[in-house]
């Protein structure tokens, strides 16, 4: 693991403790739980766990909640949640997740973790809107359906962080046709073909 791809965070050696500690639980369940795909374990800290990072570079330090839609294995809800604990101790962290398998690592890797995290075993759609300042999902659905569930749960002048993989542009396209928004696209430090696409002022239609 290369500790230096995260060196802009100016994170703690705890906080690094921490991430790689929560590396170890994702490769210890994976082989029972799919978490992340087994072919992309011998990349996990750069895939998976800087991927998910680099997220929290982006987020208004000010934010009192953070929403992350289809946590999974916790990415990125509970990486940018370690990342939280130094510069952002007043923000709460609500990771929504359906399947009840990965809910139990999600509550299982936070307890280990040292982290107060809500785990919300519900489909996105079935949570009561929670308000959130942040909103983040990861791989979980194109942009045009993504924003109807960020836009239940993000308040009016909140922002949502979604990274999205190199058919970018298309799913932009495809969101305007049904959405408005403000977008801000960030090119990823991990994968030069993708984005991270920072969105606010979202109205349907």
């Amino acid at each position: 693991m290369n500790d230096h791809s995260l060196a802009d965070l100016d994170v703690s050696r705890e906080t690094i403790a921490k991430l790689r500690a929560y590396a170890d639980l994702i490769i210890r369940w994976n082989p029972k739980i799919n978490l992340v795909a087994p072919s992309t374990i011998p990349e996990l800290w750069q895939r998976h766990i800087v991927d998910s990072a680099q997220i929290f570079t982006h987020a208004p330090r000010g934010a009192r909640h953070w929403v992350d839609i289809g946590s999974g294995g916790g990415l990125p809800g509970l990486v940018c949640a370690v990342l939280a604990q130094d510069v952002m101790p007043q923000c709460r962290f609500s990771l929504i997740e359906s399947d009840q398998r990965k809910c139990a690592f999600l509550m299982t890797a936070a307890r280990e973790l040292g982290l107060t995290v809500a785990v919300l075993a519900k489909r996105a759609e079935a949570v009561a809107p929670q308000q959130a300042d942040i909103v983040s999902a990861r791989a979980l659905a194109p942009l045009p359906v993504l924003l109807g569930l960020v836009c239940r749960h993000l308040q009016p002048d909140g922002v949502a962080l979604l990274p999205k993989g190199k058919n970018h542009e298309q799913e932009l396209a495809a969101a305007r046709a049904e959405w408005q928004f403000n977008a801000t696209t960030i090119e990823s430090r991990t994968d030069n073909l993708a984005r991270l696409l920072i969105i606010k002022d979202i109205l349907r239609g």
